[in-house]
Order: structure tokens, then sequence, then C-alpha cells
């Protein structure tokens, strides 16, 4: 099941993000930033949490939120899957669901943006998968020798006359 965040699952995401041994300390840190932005003000719109929930246990999430000063960019700022879950599929679903909210408020583009090292080469290897293009890539962005490489997805919206 995948639903929107609650602030009891703030602690069991931590715990999933500090099993990733690509994230720092730090990024865990700035993902939890936006974890309790969206779990303590469920008014605010630019951070969208939603789990993946199986049998009552957090195996997942993605943060997705619109794209300042653009009418139809959105970023999709996290998805993160349980190393440990033993569930095959959880980031496909949790993509699908991006897209979706993507689509239902009517945007253009889904953008996703990872490191260069080689740590991230199965990150790049999924967003490829699912039909993400690379449009974008910045030499020495996080650090010497760490690039950003951005990911995009185009959904094209025909315009209906009115």
């Amino acid at each position: 099941m995948i639903r929107r965040i609650k602030q009891a699952d703030a602690v069991a995401i931590e715990k999933m993000l500090k099993k990733i041994s690509n994230f720092t300390e730090t990024e865990v840190d700035v993902a939890m930033e936006l974890v309790n932005i969206a779990a303590n003000n469920q008014l605010q719109n630019d951070y969208n949490i939603f789990i993946y929930e199986h049998e009552n246990k957090i195996l997942g999430y993605h943060c997705t939120g619109r794209r300042p000063l653009t009418d139809g960019v959105f970023d999709l700022y996290w998805i993160v899957a349980d190393p440990e879950s033993t569930v095959k599929g959880i980031g496909k679903k949790l993509l699908e669901h991006a897209e979706d909210l993507v689509k239902e408020n009517k945007g253009r583009w889904l953008l996703a943006e990872t490191s260069s090292k080689a740590g991230y080469e199965k990150t790049r290897s999924f967003y490829l998968r699912n039909n993400f293009s690379i449009i974008a890539q910045i030499n020495d962005f996080y650090t010497v020798g760490d690039g950003m490489i951005i990911f995009g997805k185009y959904f094209y919206q025909k315009q209906t006359e009115a």
C-alpha cells in the first residue's frame, strides 16, 4: 500500500535511511528535514511524501514536489527502498506513484538528480530502465570527481481547445 506520510513514520524512515551505505550523515539529515516538514505540516505541498507500507512495516518512500517558478516541472527529491526488504519492486511502484502524481497535477517533467560516483550505478540504471533520459550532467558538482546527473521523464499533455 502507498499512502501519505504521518508524523509517526519519521523514526522508521530515519532508520531505513541509515541502512543505505551510499548516504552520508549529512544526506540523511537533509532527507529527514524534508520528512519532518511533510510529516508535521500536512497543509504544505512543497514536499509530497508517500510511504510504501507492507504488513504494517515501512519499506520505502518517495518525496516529490513541484519545482518553484515552473508551471509543470516536478522534482523527485528522494526515492528510497529498504535495502533489507525481501519485497521486490518497491522502487518501481514508488516511481510509478510519483509519475502518477505529476500527471494528475498536469506536470510535464519529472526530474531526478543523482551522483556520478560508481556507488550510484544501480540508481542510474534504475532510472534508465524506467524510461528516464539523461538530460544534463555537471562534472565535479558535489565534490571534485563527483558529478551530478539529471534524469528526466517528459509527460506530454495535449492541450484541449475550449
